[in-house]
Protein backbone atom coordinates (compact mmCIF):
# COMPACT_ATOMS: atom_id res chain seq x y z
CA UNK A 1 0.00 0.00 0.00
CA UNK A 2 1.26 3.14 -0.53
CA UNK A 3 3.00 5.38 2.14
CA UNK A 4 0.71 8.49 1.89
CA UNK A 5 -2.50 5.75 2.52
CA UNK A 6 -0.91 3.19 4.88
CA UNK A 7 0.16 6.32 7.48
CA UNK A 8 -2.90 7.94 7.60
CA UNK A 9 -5.19 4.31 8.61
CA UNK A 10 -2.57 3.32 10.42
CA UNK A 11 -3.16 6.79 12.65
CA UNK A 12 -6.93 6.31 11.73
CA UNK A 13 -7.10 2.83 13.99
CA UNK A 14 -6.46 5.36 16.86
CA UNK A 15 -8.97 7.85 15.65
CA UNK A 16 -11.29 5.18 15.30
CA UNK A 17 -11.40 3.06 18.55
CA UNK A 18 -11.51 6.80 20.51
CA UNK A 19 -14.73 7.94 18.88
CA UNK A 20 -16.17 4.85 19.05
CA UNK A 21 -15.25 4.36 22.78
CA UNK A 22 -16.51 7.77 23.22
CA UNK A 23 -20.13 7.46 21.65
CA UNK A 24 -20.96 3.53 22.75
CA UNK A 25 -20.09 4.59 26.25
CA UNK A 26 -23.19 7.00 26.20
CA UNK A 27 -25.30 4.22 25.01
CA UNK A 28 -24.56 2.59 28.14
CA UNK A 29 -25.21 5.13 31.30
CA UNK A 30 -28.24 3.54 32.78
CA UNK A 31 -27.49 -0.06 32.45
CA UNK A 32 -24.16 1.14 34.46
CA UNK A 33 -25.83 3.13 36.56
CA UNK A 34 -27.44 0.29 37.69
CA UNK A 35 -24.86 -1.75 37.86
CA UNK A 36 -23.23 0.57 40.55
CA UNK A 37 -26.19 1.27 42.41
CA UNK A 38 -25.87 5.11 41.13
CA UNK A 39 -28.16 7.76 39.66
CA UNK A 40 -28.07 7.70 36.13
CA UNK A 41 -26.90 11.25 36.20
CA UNK A 42 -24.09 10.79 38.07
CA UNK A 43 -21.81 8.88 35.35
CA UNK A 44 -21.52 12.19 33.59
CA UNK A 45 -18.81 11.99 36.06
CA UNK A 46 -17.36 9.49 33.21
CA UNK A 47 -17.61 11.16 30.38
CA UNK A 48 -15.95 14.27 31.88
CA UNK A 49 -13.08 13.27 33.50
CA UNK A 50 -12.06 11.51 30.24
CA UNK A 51 -11.93 14.97 28.17
CA UNK A 52 -10.60 16.68 31.27
CA UNK A 53 -7.65 14.31 30.45
CA UNK A 54 -7.50 15.25 27.22
CA UNK A 55 -7.38 18.76 28.08
CA UNK A 56 -4.88 18.47 30.63
CA UNK A 57 -2.11 16.42 28.34
CA UNK A 58 -3.31 17.50 24.80
CA UNK A 59 -0.63 20.79 25.10
CA UNK A 60 2.44 18.60 26.09
CA UNK A 61 1.68 16.22 23.08
CA UNK A 62 3.86 17.65 21.03
CA UNK A 63 6.77 18.27 23.16
CA UNK A 64 6.58 14.60 24.57
CA UNK A 65 7.22 13.11 20.40
CA UNK A 66 9.87 15.92 19.85
CA UNK A 67 11.26 14.30 22.92
CA UNK A 68 10.93 10.73 22.74
CA UNK A 69 10.02 10.15 18.83
CA UNK A 70 7.01 9.71 17.45
CA UNK A 71 6.94 6.51 16.81
CA UNK A 72 7.42 5.35 20.70
CA UNK A 73 5.09 8.00 21.43
CA UNK A 74 2.09 6.94 19.39
CA UNK A 75 2.72 3.12 20.40
CA UNK A 76 2.81 4.33 24.24
CA UNK A 77 -0.14 6.15 23.64
CA UNK A 78 -2.41 2.85 22.55
CA UNK A 79 -1.17 1.18 25.10
CA UNK A 80 -2.17 3.66 27.47
CA UNK A 81 -5.45 4.16 26.23
CA UNK A 82 -5.97 0.33 26.40
CA UNK A 83 -4.78 -0.29 29.96
CA UNK A 84 -7.51 2.35 30.70
CA UNK A 85 -9.93 0.39 28.33
CA UNK A 86 -9.33 -2.89 30.41
CA UNK A 87 -9.79 -0.88 33.74
CA UNK A 88 -12.92 0.23 32.55
CA UNK A 89 -14.24 -3.13 31.73
CA UNK A 90 -12.69 -4.42 35.44
CA UNK A 91 -14.32 -1.76 36.86
CA UNK A 92 -16.64 -2.20 40.04
CA UNK A 93 -17.66 1.46 40.98
CA UNK A 94 -18.35 4.55 39.97
CA UNK A 95 -14.58 5.77 41.61
CA UNK A 96 -13.00 3.15 39.84
CA UNK A 97 -14.32 3.76 36.07
CA UNK A 98 -13.55 7.97 36.64
CA UNK A 99 -10.31 6.73 37.57
CA UNK A 100 -10.04 4.24 34.27
CA UNK A 101 -11.36 6.44 32.33
CA UNK A 102 -8.71 9.03 33.03
CA UNK A 103 -6.48 7.15 32.33
CA UNK A 104 -7.97 6.42 28.48
CA UNK A 105 -7.93 10.05 28.16
CA UNK A 106 -4.25 10.57 29.11
CA UNK A 107 -3.43 8.33 26.42
CA UNK A 108 -6.07 9.54 23.75
CA UNK A 109 -4.51 12.87 24.66
CA UNK A 110 -1.08 11.65 22.67
CA UNK A 111 -2.73 9.51 20.05
CA UNK A 112 -4.28 12.14 17.57
CA UNK A 113 -2.62 14.78 17.82
CA UNK A 114 0.59 13.22 17.51
CA UNK A 115 -0.40 10.71 14.83
CA UNK A 116 -1.64 13.95 12.91
CA UNK A 117 1.94 15.46 13.53
CA UNK A 118 3.64 12.18 11.96
CA UNK A 119 1.30 12.92 8.57
CA UNK A 120 2.17 16.62 8.31
CA UNK A 121 6.16 15.38 8.60
CA UNK A 122 6.18 12.61 6.82
CA UNK A 123 3.70 12.81 3.61
CA UNK A 124 4.80 15.79 1.02
CA UNK A 125 2.22 18.77 0.74
CA UNK A 126 1.43 17.29 -2.54
CA UNK A 127 -0.21 14.91 -1.16
CA UNK A 128 -1.32 15.75 2.46
CA UNK A 129 -4.79 16.33 1.47
CA UNK A 130 -5.70 13.10 -0.26
CA UNK A 131 -3.68 11.86 3.05
CA UNK A 132 -6.15 13.33 5.37
CA UNK A 133 -9.29 12.05 3.30
CA UNK A 134 -7.97 8.83 4.13
CA UNK A 135 -7.26 9.62 8.15
CA UNK A 136 -10.77 11.26 8.32
CA UNK A 137 -13.17 8.55 6.82
CA UNK A 138 -12.33 5.73 8.82
CA UNK A 139 -12.36 8.09 11.84
CA UNK A 140 -15.82 9.53 11.08
CA UNK A 141 -16.58 5.49 11.04
CA UNK A 142 -16.86 5.54 15.32
CA UNK A 143 -19.29 7.81 15.94
CA UNK A 144 -21.52 6.47 13.41
CA UNK A 145 -21.23 2.76 14.78
CA UNK A 146 -20.43 3.18 18.36
CA UNK A 147 -23.81 4.27 19.82
CA UNK A 148 -25.57 0.67 18.05
CA UNK A 149 -22.73 -1.25 18.82
CA UNK A 150 -22.61 -0.32 22.08
CA UNK A 151 -26.34 -0.91 22.41
CA UNK A 152 -26.26 -3.99 20.82
CA UNK A 153 -23.76 -5.37 23.44
CA UNK A 154 -25.45 -3.49 26.12
CA UNK A 155 -29.18 -5.25 24.98
CA UNK A 156 -27.37 -8.77 24.55
CA UNK A 157 -24.72 -8.98 26.55
CA UNK A 158 -22.84 -6.69 29.06
CA UNK A 159 -21.48 -3.10 29.07
CA UNK A 160 -17.46 -4.30 30.23
CA UNK A 161 -17.23 -5.68 26.56
CA UNK A 162 -17.93 -2.11 25.10
CA UNK A 163 -14.34 -1.14 26.26
CA UNK A 164 -13.05 -4.80 25.07
CA UNK A 165 -13.75 -4.20 21.96
CA UNK A 166 -10.99 -1.61 21.44
CA UNK A 167 -7.93 -4.27 22.32
CA UNK A 168 -7.97 -5.89 18.97
CA UNK A 169 -7.99 -2.70 17.02
CA UNK A 170 -5.48 -1.05 19.42
CA UNK A 171 -3.36 -4.08 19.48
CA UNK A 172 -3.13 -3.98 15.23
CA UNK A 173 -2.69 -0.32 15.28
CA UNK A 174 0.58 -0.55 17.92
CA UNK A 175 2.10 -3.46 15.28
CA UNK A 176 1.59 -1.29 12.14
CA UNK A 177 3.13 1.46 14.24
CA UNK A 178 6.31 -0.41 15.13
CA UNK A 179 6.82 -1.51 11.18
CA UNK A 180 5.67 1.36 9.16
CA UNK A 181 6.06 4.84 11.19
CA UNK A 182 9.05 6.74 11.34
CA UNK A 183 10.45 7.64 14.72
CA UNK A 184 10.67 11.93 13.59
CA UNK A 185 12.31 13.08 16.77
CA UNK A 186 12.47 16.33 16.11
CA UNK A 187 14.38 19.21 18.43
CA UNK A 188 12.46 19.95 21.50
CA UNK A 189 12.68 23.02 23.42
CA UNK A 190 12.46 23.13 27.00
CA UNK A 191 8.63 21.95 28.67
CA UNK A 192 7.33 24.73 30.74
CA UNK A 193 7.27 22.01 33.08
CA UNK A 194 5.29 24.73 36.27
CA UNK A 195 3.15 25.84 33.31
CA UNK A 196 1.90 22.52 32.75
CA UNK A 197 1.71 21.75 36.91
CA UNK A 198 -0.49 24.69 37.26
CA UNK A 199 -2.70 24.34 33.97
CA UNK A 200 -3.21 20.79 34.53
CA UNK A 201 -4.04 20.78 38.57
CA UNK A 202 -5.89 23.92 38.09
CA UNK A 203 -7.88 22.08 35.38
CA UNK A 204 -8.86 18.89 36.73
CA UNK A 205 -9.26 20.62 40.44
CA UNK A 206 -11.77 22.95 38.73
CA UNK A 207 -13.73 20.54 36.57
CA UNK A 208 -13.67 17.82 39.37
CA UNK A 209 -14.84 20.10 41.83
CA UNK A 210 -18.02 21.51 39.70
CA UNK A 211 -18.61 17.68 37.66
CA UNK A 212 -18.41 16.07 41.15
CA UNK A 213 -21.34 18.83 43.21
CA UNK A 214 -24.27 16.20 44.41
CA UNK A 215 -22.68 14.18 46.61
CA UNK A 216 -21.81 11.11 43.73
CA UNK A 217 -18.58 10.92 44.47
CA UNK A 218 -17.74 12.83 47.19
CA UNK A 219 -19.13 15.58 49.83
CA UNK A 220 -20.36 18.88 48.95
CA UNK A 221 -17.62 20.32 50.88
CA UNK A 222 -14.88 18.19 49.20
CA UNK A 223 -16.54 19.58 45.64
CA UNK A 224 -16.38 23.47 46.61
CA UNK A 225 -12.47 23.03 48.49
CA UNK A 226 -11.60 21.35 44.55
CA UNK A 227 -13.32 24.20 42.89
CA UNK A 228 -11.92 26.77 44.84
CA UNK A 229 -8.42 25.72 44.69
CA UNK A 230 -8.46 24.48 41.07
CA UNK A 231 -9.62 27.99 40.33
CA UNK A 232 -6.41 29.71 42.00
CA UNK A 233 -4.30 27.19 40.03
CA UNK A 234 -5.59 28.57 36.61
CA UNK A 235 -5.23 32.51 38.43
CA UNK A 236 -1.33 31.39 38.81
CA UNK A 237 -1.49 29.95 35.39
CA UNK A 238 -2.30 33.29 33.71
CA UNK A 239 0.32 35.23 35.98
CA UNK A 240 2.62 32.46 34.79
CA UNK A 241 2.06 32.98 31.65
CA UNK A 242 2.68 36.81 31.03
CA UNK A 243 5.92 36.43 32.73
CA UNK A 244 7.15 32.82 30.63
CA UNK A 245 8.90 33.42 27.15
CA UNK A 246 7.56 30.39 26.41
CA UNK A 247 4.62 29.46 27.94
CA UNK A 248 2.53 25.67 27.78
CA UNK A 249 -0.29 27.20 26.68
CA UNK A 250 0.24 30.84 24.97
CA UNK A 251 -2.74 33.15 26.10
CA UNK A 252 -1.72 35.87 24.04
CA UNK A 253 -3.25 34.20 21.34
CA UNK A 254 -6.44 35.92 22.22
CA UNK A 255 -5.83 38.79 21.09
CA UNK A 256 -6.48 37.88 17.71
CA UNK A 257 -10.19 38.81 17.69
CA UNK A 258 -10.53 35.81 14.74
CA UNK A 259 -8.96 33.34 17.59
CA UNK A 260 -10.48 35.23 20.10
CA UNK A 261 -14.23 34.71 18.90
CA UNK A 262 -13.64 31.87 17.40
CA UNK A 263 -12.60 29.75 20.66
CA UNK A 264 -15.06 31.66 23.04
CA UNK A 265 -18.01 31.51 20.86
CA UNK A 266 -17.11 27.77 19.73
CA UNK A 267 -17.12 27.17 23.69
CA UNK A 268 -20.32 28.30 24.10
CA UNK A 269 -21.68 26.16 21.66
CA UNK A 270 -20.07 23.10 22.49
CA UNK A 271 -21.73 23.56 25.66
CA UNK A 272 -24.92 22.72 24.51
CA UNK A 273 -24.14 20.54 21.68
CA UNK A 274 -21.28 18.12 24.51
CA UNK A 275 -24.65 17.44 26.84
CA UNK A 276 -26.31 15.74 23.56
CA UNK A 277 -24.93 12.67 23.41
CA UNK A 278 -25.35 12.61 27.38
CA UNK A 279 -28.55 13.95 27.88
CA UNK A 280 -30.65 12.20 24.37
CA UNK A 281 -30.04 8.29 25.61
CA UNK A 282 -30.61 8.84 29.15
CA UNK A 283 -34.53 10.51 27.84
CA UNK A 284 -34.37 7.92 25.02
CA UNK A 285 -33.73 4.81 27.79
CA UNK A 286 -35.14 6.00 30.92
CA UNK A 287 -38.19 8.46 29.22
CA UNK A 288 -39.01 6.05 26.68
CA UNK A 289 -38.49 2.94 27.84
CA UNK A 290 -36.70 1.79 25.03
CA UNK A 291 -33.79 -0.39 25.23
CA UNK A 292 -29.86 0.24 24.29
CA UNK A 293 -30.50 -0.60 21.32
CA UNK A 294 -33.01 0.70 19.85
CA UNK A 295 -31.29 3.81 21.50
CA UNK A 296 -28.38 3.48 19.93
CA UNK A 297 -30.02 2.82 16.31
CA UNK A 298 -31.52 6.08 16.70
CA UNK A 299 -28.79 8.50 18.00
CA UNK A 300 -26.57 7.54 15.46
CA UNK A 301 -28.30 9.69 12.50
CA UNK A 302 -26.64 12.85 13.99
CA UNK A 303 -23.00 11.34 13.00
CA UNK A 304 -24.34 10.25 9.80
CA UNK A 305 -25.87 13.59 9.11
CA UNK A 306 -22.72 15.50 10.39
CA UNK A 307 -20.61 13.34 7.81
CA UNK A 308 -22.99 14.34 5.22
CA UNK A 309 -22.72 17.68 5.81
CA UNK A 310 -18.69 17.79 5.37
CA UNK A 311 -18.97 16.69 1.78
CA UNK A 312 -20.53 20.20 1.58
CA UNK A 313 -19.27 22.35 4.40
CA UNK A 314 -16.50 24.53 1.77
CA UNK A 315 -18.79 24.63 -0.32
CA UNK A 316 -21.45 26.74 1.57
CA UNK A 317 -18.50 28.79 2.99
CA UNK A 318 -17.03 29.62 -0.23
CA UNK A 319 -20.32 30.83 -1.28
CA UNK A 320 -22.04 32.69 1.90
CA UNK A 321 -18.51 33.40 3.45
CA UNK A 322 -17.72 32.82 7.71
CA UNK A 323 -19.82 35.40 9.46
CA UNK A 324 -22.75 34.90 8.22
CA UNK A 325 -22.61 31.02 8.17
CA UNK A 326 -21.67 30.99 11.53
CA UNK A 327 -24.57 33.10 12.86
CA UNK A 328 -27.33 31.78 11.04
CA UNK A 329 -26.00 28.10 11.48
CA UNK A 330 -26.12 28.62 15.08
CA UNK A 331 -29.50 29.67 15.82
CA UNK A 332 -30.61 27.22 13.51
CA UNK A 333 -28.86 24.39 15.35
CA UNK A 334 -29.48 26.11 18.78
CA UNK A 335 -33.27 25.88 17.69
CA UNK A 336 -33.19 22.03 17.02
CA UNK A 337 -31.15 21.09 20.13
CA UNK A 338 -34.01 22.82 21.93
CA UNK A 339 -36.60 20.60 19.76
CA UNK A 340 -34.94 17.53 21.12
CA UNK A 341 -36.70 18.36 24.74
CA UNK A 342 -40.30 18.25 23.00
CA UNK A 343 -39.86 15.00 21.51
CA UNK A 344 -42.11 12.19 23.78
CA UNK A 345 -42.58 8.30 23.65
CA UNK A 346 -45.76 8.36 21.51
CA UNK A 347 -43.16 10.92 18.86
CA UNK A 348 -43.07 9.23 15.94
CA UNK A 349 -39.36 7.49 15.38
CA UNK A 350 -39.32 8.74 11.87
CA UNK A 351 -39.44 12.49 12.74
CA UNK A 352 -37.16 12.13 15.69
CA UNK A 353 -34.54 10.38 13.30
CA UNK A 354 -34.85 13.12 10.34
CA UNK A 355 -34.32 15.94 13.38
CA UNK A 356 -31.39 13.90 14.56
CA UNK A 357 -30.11 13.78 11.23
CA UNK A 358 -31.19 17.74 10.14
CA UNK A 359 -29.68 18.74 13.44
CA UNK A 360 -25.93 16.78 13.10
CA UNK A 361 -25.91 18.84 9.49
CA UNK A 362 -26.23 21.73 11.26
CA UNK A 363 -23.67 21.02 13.56
CA UNK A 364 -20.75 19.31 11.46
CA UNK A 365 -21.07 22.79 9.60
CA UNK A 366 -20.75 24.46 12.64
CA UNK A 367 -17.60 22.43 13.79
CA UNK A 368 -16.18 22.80 10.45
CA UNK A 369 -16.68 27.01 10.68
CA UNK A 370 -15.34 27.42 13.83
CA UNK A 371 -11.98 25.05 13.72
CA UNK A 372 -11.31 26.79 10.17
CA UNK A 373 -11.98 30.52 11.30
CA UNK A 374 -9.84 30.53 14.57
CA UNK A 375 -6.72 29.57 12.56
CA UNK A 376 -7.47 33.03 9.98
CA UNK A 377 -5.11 35.21 11.69
CA UNK A 378 -2.36 33.17 13.33
CA UNK A 379 1.10 33.13 11.70
CA UNK A 380 2.44 29.68 11.02
CA UNK A 381 4.78 30.06 13.59
CA UNK A 382 2.22 30.02 16.68
CA UNK A 383 0.32 27.55 14.76
CA UNK A 384 1.01 24.34 16.73
CA UNK A 385 0.49 26.53 20.10
CA UNK A 386 -3.24 28.03 18.63
CA UNK A 387 -3.74 24.52 17.92
CA UNK A 388 -3.39 22.84 21.45
CA UNK A 389 -5.26 25.83 23.03
CA UNK A 390 -8.42 25.55 21.01
CA UNK A 391 -8.45 21.84 21.59
CA UNK A 392 -7.72 21.93 24.94
CA UNK A 393 -10.66 24.81 24.59
CA UNK A 394 -12.61 22.24 22.70
CA UNK A 395 -12.26 19.38 25.14
CA UNK A 396 -13.83 21.63 28.21
CA UNK A 397 -16.69 22.89 26.81
CA UNK A 398 -18.06 19.59 25.87
CA UNK A 399 -17.09 18.58 29.48
CA UNK A 400 -18.80 21.44 30.88
CA UNK A 401 -21.95 20.85 28.41
CA UNK A 402 -22.07 17.21 29.97
CA UNK A 403 -21.86 18.64 33.76
CA UNK A 404 -24.43 21.69 32.75
CA UNK A 405 -26.84 19.43 31.13
CA UNK A 406 -26.82 17.19 34.19
CA UNK A 407 -27.27 19.52 36.59
CA UNK A 408 -30.43 20.98 34.23
CA UNK A 409 -32.15 17.57 34.37
CA UNK A 410 -31.26 17.23 38.82
CA UNK A 411 -32.59 20.66 38.80
CA UNK A 412 -35.67 20.17 36.98
CA UNK A 413 -36.47 17.01 38.82
CA UNK A 414 -36.64 18.76 42.48
CA UNK A 415 -38.00 21.61 40.72
CA UNK A 416 -41.27 19.84 39.29
CA UNK A 417 -41.15 17.22 42.22
CA UNK A 418 -41.38 14.30 38.59
CA UNK A 419 -38.63 11.69 38.96
CA UNK A 420 -35.77 11.80 36.86
CA UNK A 421 -37.23 9.96 33.79
CA UNK A 422 -40.03 12.95 33.40
CA UNK A 423 -40.42 14.08 29.89
CA UNK A 424 -40.81 17.92 31.62
CA UNK A 425 -37.50 17.38 32.96
CA UNK A 426 -35.76 16.90 30.03
CA UNK A 427 -37.48 19.63 28.53
CA UNK A 428 -35.92 22.03 30.63
CA UNK A 429 -32.70 20.68 30.04
CA UNK A 430 -32.61 20.81 26.47
CA UNK A 431 -33.99 24.28 26.45
CA UNK A 432 -30.86 25.28 29.27
CA UNK A 433 -28.25 23.85 27.02
CA UNK A 434 -30.08 25.00 23.64
CA UNK A 435 -30.23 28.68 24.92
CA UNK A 436 -26.54 28.33 26.36
CA UNK A 437 -25.59 26.96 22.36
CA UNK A 438 -27.80 30.45 21.32
CA UNK A 439 -25.71 32.26 23.42
CA UNK A 440 -22.68 31.72 20.46
CA UNK A 441 -24.16 34.23 18.11
CA UNK A 442 -23.11 36.91 20.24
CA UNK A 443 -19.91 36.54 19.53
CA UNK A 444 -20.16 35.74 16.04
CA UNK A 445 -22.34 39.18 15.20
CA UNK A 446 -18.77 40.77 16.29
CA UNK A 447 -16.87 39.12 13.42
CA UNK A 448 -15.44 41.49 10.82
CA UNK A 449 -17.57 41.08 7.65
CA UNK A 450 -14.71 39.73 5.68
CA UNK A 451 -13.43 37.43 8.55
CA UNK A 452 -11.70 34.47 6.74
CA UNK A 453 -12.29 35.53 3.33
CA UNK A 454 -8.90 34.07 2.43
CA UNK A 455 -9.67 30.95 3.67
CA UNK A 456 -13.16 30.65 2.72
CA UNK A 457 -12.30 31.67 -0.76
CA UNK A 458 -15.70 34.46 -0.07
CA UNK A 459 -13.66 37.96 -1.11
CA UNK A 460 -15.12 41.66 -1.03
CA UNK A 461 -16.26 42.83 -3.95
CA UNK A 462 -13.09 44.13 -6.09
CA UNK A 463 -10.97 41.62 -4.59
CA UNK A 464 -9.65 38.51 -6.52
CA UNK A 465 -11.24 35.48 -5.65
CA UNK A 466 -9.30 32.20 -5.13
CA UNK A 467 -10.52 28.61 -4.51
CA UNK A 468 -11.09 27.55 -1.14
CA UNK A 469 -7.99 26.80 0.65
CA UNK A 470 -8.55 22.93 2.41
CA UNK A 471 -10.22 23.73 5.94
CA UNK A 472 -9.25 22.64 9.10
CA UNK A 473 -10.30 19.49 10.58
CA UNK A 474 -13.50 19.54 11.07
CA UNK A 475 -14.75 18.91 14.68
CA UNK A 476 -17.06 16.34 15.88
Amino acid sequence: MRHERLLPLIVATALFIENMDSTAIATSLPAIAQDFGVEPVALKLALTTYMLALAVFIPISGWVADRFGARPTFMTAIGVFLLGSIGCAASDSLGALVAARFLQGMGGAMMVPVGRLVLLRSIPKAQLVRALSWLTIPALLGPMMGPPLGGLITTYGNWRFIFLINLPMGLLGIYLAWRHIPLLRGEARPLDWRGFALSAVGLALTMFGFASMGRHLVSTQVALACLLAGAAGLALYVIHSRRHAHPLIDLGLMKLPTFRLGVIGGSLFRIGIGATPFLLPLMLQLGFGLNPLQSGLITFTSAAGAMFMKTLAARILHRFGFRPVLILNALVASLLLCGFGLFRADTPYPLIIGVLLVSGCFRSLQFTSLNAIIYAEVEPARMAQASSLAAMAQQLSLALGITIGGYALSVASLATGQPLEAAINFTFAFLTVGLVSASSVWMMLRLAPDAGAEMSGKAEPGQEVTEPKPLARPGT
